[in-house]
């Protein structure tokens, strides 16, 4: 379902070929098959193409969130896409990008997370028009292959050498060693591209650059079984400032999920990115124009201070993800802790994100608040009630971002947000929560 800055494909050779263009500028073709191939495919009909996602957990993750933008992009240019989700690659695992197996989950876990995931998907795709989007599971063809068929029909176009050459395959070799499940994932996604493209037409397949070698696979058996030329493309992994790459084993996950990182929290990511890769995250996930791109770019070297870029980044790219909504209730959030907007204003999530890594004191609930100038204490805003009266007497001391100069007032139960929490402040960037119990 089709959010914010997007209309409808604009259906025409010119606007089908474009997007590979678009994509370049993005820098978004790490890896390709034949490109003027390809732009010729496009030029002469709408291609239908996929990208994959496997259930390996609840939800997908920042990192996912490159393909289906990129996917996003091909749909609104006119060529119709096919989103997978993985039922039975998901049961295997793919080895790519990993130094040691991984953990089997349970068919029902599997086969539960496919439904999760089928739905966040779902949210950026259209499913109208005349290329209307299509979602399928590959457990559909692949649970009715018996093992003989597979040896026979699929595994005596595969050639082992070549199996162990490919990247993910042989980085696992040299760190220890590879089952024969995880070996087998190329070709199960390889099958996965001979089923859609008998299926669905399907002629091109999108996947980030640690795929290359599963991408290929499914090309090279096309080729070899139907006779005919198909087309892969890769986008190079988006990795964090520290150079690493974005996934879920990361302490730090950026879950699509609001439920795993909320609004709030995935909102001020995208704000305190480094100027030097907020450049990048915009060509990769923003939808504004190119000029409009350039402009912040160029605002991010010359007036970091301004943080015009990041700020512009978090906004579209939680809208993205979350819708229009939530993300007014994250920059509201963002604003309250300093001052810009109305606390009480702010649903109770958004309120506990917000608060979520500030210091805090724990308050004992139905015996009445505490004095600001103890609040101020016992959150370790200021060491001792001498220096705490100070500060008040000052003008330094906000609670709910209401100053408050009086060191003997005492807050009462309306003053709390969504019943449970005071915000204090010490000047403009120092921030405390009080947390009553219960």
């Amino acid at each position: 379902m089709f959010g914010a800055y997007t209309h409808r494909p604009m259906e025409t050779n010119a606007a089908r070929t474009a997007v590979l263009d678009d994509l370049h500028w993005r820098r978004m073709l790490a890896d390709r098959t034949d490109l003027d191939a390809l732009r010729s495919a496009m030029a002469a009909h709408p291609v239908t193409y996929y990208g994959g996602f496997d259930p390996t957990a609840p939800s997908l993750h920042f990192g996912n969130l490159v393909l289906l933008v990129t996917m996003r992009r091909l749909q609104l240019a006119g060529h119709r896409p096919i989103g997978l989700v993985g039922g039975a690659t998901g049961l295997v695992g793919d080895p790519s990008g990993r130094t040691s197996e991984r953990t089997l989950n349970d068919p029902d876990v599997i086969a539960g997370w496919v439904d999760r995931i089928r739905g966040q998907v779902e949210r950026y795709l259209d499913f109208e028009g005349s290329n209307a989007a299509v979602i399928v599971n590959n457990l559909d063809w692949t649970a009715q292959m018996s093992a003989i068929d597979w040896l026979r029909d699929i595994g005596k176009h595969f050639s082992v050498s070549r199996m162990l050459a490919k990247e993910s395959v042989s980085a696992r070799l040299e760190a220890g060693g590879i089952s024969y499940t995880e070996f087998s994932y190329q070709v199960m996604q390889a099958v996965d591209f001979l089923e859609l493209y008998r299926r669905h037409g399907c002629t091109l397949q999108l996947g980030g650059s640690d795929q290359w070698g599963n991408l290929t696979a499914g090309v090279d058996l096309i080729r070899r079984i139907e006779g005919t030329v198909v087309h892969a493309l890769a986008t190079p992994l988006i990795t964090r400032p520290d150079g690493q790459k974005f996934g879920k084993s990361e302490g730090s996950t950026l879950w699509l999920d609001p439920e795993r990182t909320s609004p709030f929290a995935f909102y001020q990511w995208f704000l305190n990115v480094d100027d030097a890769v907020v450049g990048t995250y915009l060509r990769v996930f923003s939808f504004r124009s190119h000029a409009e791109i350039e402009t912040l770019e160029a605002d991010a070297v010359s007036r970091p201070e301004s943080r015009s870029a990041q700020r512009s980044l978090a906004v579209e790219v939680t809208e993205l993800v979350h819708g229009a909504d939530a993300t007014r209730q994250a920059v509201a959030a963002s604003e309250a802790l300093f001052g810009g907007a109305d606390l009480h204003e702010i649903d109770r999530v958004t309120l506990e994100a917000a608060f979520a890594d500030l210091p805090r004191a724990s308050l004992a609930g139905g015996n009445g608040l505490p004095s600001v100038l103890d609040l101020f204490v016992q959150c370790g805003l200021s060491e001792s009630r001498g220096a705490a009266r100070r500060v008040l007497s000052e003008g330094g001391g906000y609670v709910n971002n209401v100053r408050v100069v009086d060191p003997a007032a005492v807050p009462v139960a309306s003053d709390l947000l969504a019943g449970r929490w005071l915000l204090l402040r010490r000047g403009k960037r120092n921030l405390a929560v009080a947390e009553v119990a219960g």
